[in-house]
């Protein structure tokens, strides 16, 4: 390797003197104990994000030690460094807010340091996919590691796993069924190991969803963090970031239209999290690549549901690994995908599926022609309340409420909803749509996981468990229910949604893909007159820089000025 752009040598810092620049970087690097034998070596950044406000990612130190190891048997020089951490359940107003602003930590530390390759290590729902669209846009070779689910326990007879089960008996409790005192105690056993959610939600999502891409080691997804073969794909992966700082593979050769394909067809397979639709787009948006809600129609209906676990199934994400990993689906849907995808092992996927294993364990993973469910988990919907698009998690939600109308039922913000979900004079029956406004990217609320909105408590106390539920929220990939999620463009920007008023009918028909607001043309426009202008920019600070440059859930709710100029001209998949 040549010292002019490798290892300590790369990106040197400007003092007008190019040989004092590396003199005065060695000398600080022998301040940390290395000797000159080291500092010749490729240099493995590893991007680590622990934090007391992320116990998910708690099994951090031990993982970085293994990265380290691989990294010193393989020849580089292993720098570890901290960026943003993002705790899903500890950020106010939500996670989602600091997704973007954790991509530009990433990016700008992997250009700025001198690093050959880099090893990034976060697990915890946004950390994934705000780590992805960093290294797509930095460009150096980078693999994906992630901490890993964390084991469901068993109490009172039942596997528990946060956190579906979470919803489960809080939904129960709110009917009446838990009491207050058994609610406290299943409190301290849903979540008992370190790790991510134990289900499909988001965080294992977008751990299959990088695997899905190349971006990660096959086999890595679903490994459980306490899981001795966790150590090891660590340790793997050190290895392996070696190997790509001294014959590179960039993420622009491996995020592709094709392999964005890939991962959508996986994703369906898998009933992923409404949330990967989203950040799948922000992270092949950084490399110029559009990704339409009306493909993701056209490939749901021609992919199965192939995988049994919660939120839609039985299973849980320890129990895909044991049942053979992401490559036992992908080896189903294997006649759907894009075999010659490069991935960071310099093989393609096709040959990293024939080189597997070919077990599996059929009551986890189901044969091809043997689906739970014949199409795919999650669909777009398009109409007069949804121009740009919705999404429904058609797997988790009940078939008896996909065609129909109803009237809608509107709380125009996240506190208008917790004022009124509750209250007797709520005028509601289960037959009515809950509309929920003003909770999209640009509405203040940094679009919270709030579209799975509460079934009132006083149809709750009756059985009622499942309504149709519309917003320009979100909703987490642990939920379940007939939820339409990302209506597009949002009510904060004056879109369809923001006209809707309580008694309106509204039209939902997932046969059709139509979500329709039933309300005559110059109605609207009578309501659009009345509207009130949007509320001015906050004056500073990451809030104006969030609202005045996030995107619409469509466009992937990324910054508008992290995107490459090349989206004028952009490729679709």
């Amino acid at each position: 390797m040549s010292n002019e752009k490798h290892g300590l040598a790369r990106g040197l810092t400007n003092y007008g003197d190019i040989d004092f620049s590396l003199y005065l970087r060695r000398t600080f690097a022998s301040a940390a104990g290395y000797s000159r034998e080291m500092m010749d070596k490729p240099v493995i950044g590893i991007a680590q994000a622990p934090s007391g406000f992320n116990p998910c990612h708690r099994n951090f130190p031990e993982l970085v030690e293994a990265i380290k190891r691989g990294v010193l048997a393989a020849g580089g020089l292993p720098l570890d460094f901290p960026t943003i951490s993002l705790g899903e359940a500890f950020l106010n107003p939500t996670s989602m807010k600091f997704r973007n602003l954790l991509s530009i930590d990433i990016e700008e530390m992997i250009t700025a340091q001198p690093m050959d390759a880099v090893v990034m290590l976060g697990g915890c729902d946004k950390n994934v996919p705000g780590m992805l669209m960093g290294a797509a846009s930095a460009d150096v070779p980078a693999i994906q590691l992630v901490p890993g689910p964390m084991l469901p326990m068993p109490f009172e007879g039942e596997r528990l796993g946060a956190c579906t089960d979470c919803r489960r008996f809080w939904g129960r409790y709110r009917g009446g069924e838990v009491s207050e005192q058994k609610i406290k105690i299943i409190e301290g056993k849903l979540a008992t190991t370190a790790g991510t959610c134990a289900v499909m939600g988001t965080a294992s999502t977008m751990a299959a969803v990088a695997e899905a891409l190349g971006m990660s080691l096959p086999g890595t997804a679903a490994i459980p963090a306490v899981h001795a073969d966790r150590i090891r794909a660590a340790e793997a992966s050190g290895r392996r970031a070696v190997e790509l700082a001294l014959q590179p593979i960039r993420p622009s050769q491996i995020i592709t239209e094709k392999s964005v394909e890939n991962a959508l067809r996986v994703l369906l397979a898998i009933s992923g999290s409404t949330n990967a639709i989203i950040h799948l787009t922000a992270i092949a948006g950084r490399l110029g690549i559009h990704v339409s809600l009306r493909k993701l129609n056209e490939l749901s209906d021609t992919t199965p549901v192939l995988v049994n676990l919660k939120p839609t199934g039985e299973h849980y994400m320890a129990d895909l690994h044991a049942a053979g990993g992401l490559g036992a689906v992908m080896r189903e849907i294997k006649h759907l995908l894009h075999l010659d995808c490069l991935t960071i092992t310099g093989q393609t996927l096709g040959e990293r599926l024939e080189a597997e294993s070919p077990w599996v364990d059929r009551s986890v993973v189901r044969a091809f022609d043997d689906p739970i469910d014949p199409v795919g988990g999650l669909i777009s919907l398009f109409g007069s309340l949804a121009p740009n698009g919705a999404i429904l998690k058609r797997a988790a939600a009940n078939p008896a409420l996909f065609e129909r109308t109803g009237r809608a039922v509107v709380f125009e913000s996240l506190q208008d909803l917790a004022d009124r979900i509750d209250s007797p004079d709520l005028d509601v029956n289960p037959e009515d749509f809950l509309v929920l406004k003003n909770a999209g990217p640009k509405s203040g609320a940094g679009m919270p996981e709030a579209g799975y909105l509460p079934i009132p408590a006083k149809l709750a106390r009756q059985g009622i468990r499942d309504m149709v539920r519309i917003s320009d929220a979100r909703m987490s990939g642990t939920a379940f229910g007939t939820v339409v999620l990302h209506v597009s463009p949002e009510a904060a920007v004056g879109g369809p949604l923001a006209l809707v008023r309580n008694g309106d009918q509204i039209s939902l028909s997932v046969k059709n893909r139509r979500l329709d607001l039933l309300v005559d043309e110059a109605q609207l426009e009578l309501r659009r007159a009345e509207l009130a202008p949007p509320a001015e920019l906050p004056d500073r600070g990451y809030n104006r820089l969030f609202l005045q440059s996030t995107l619409q859930a469509d466009e992937g709710c990324d910054f508008d000025f992290l995107r490459p100029s090349r989206m004028g001209n952009r490729h679709s998949c």
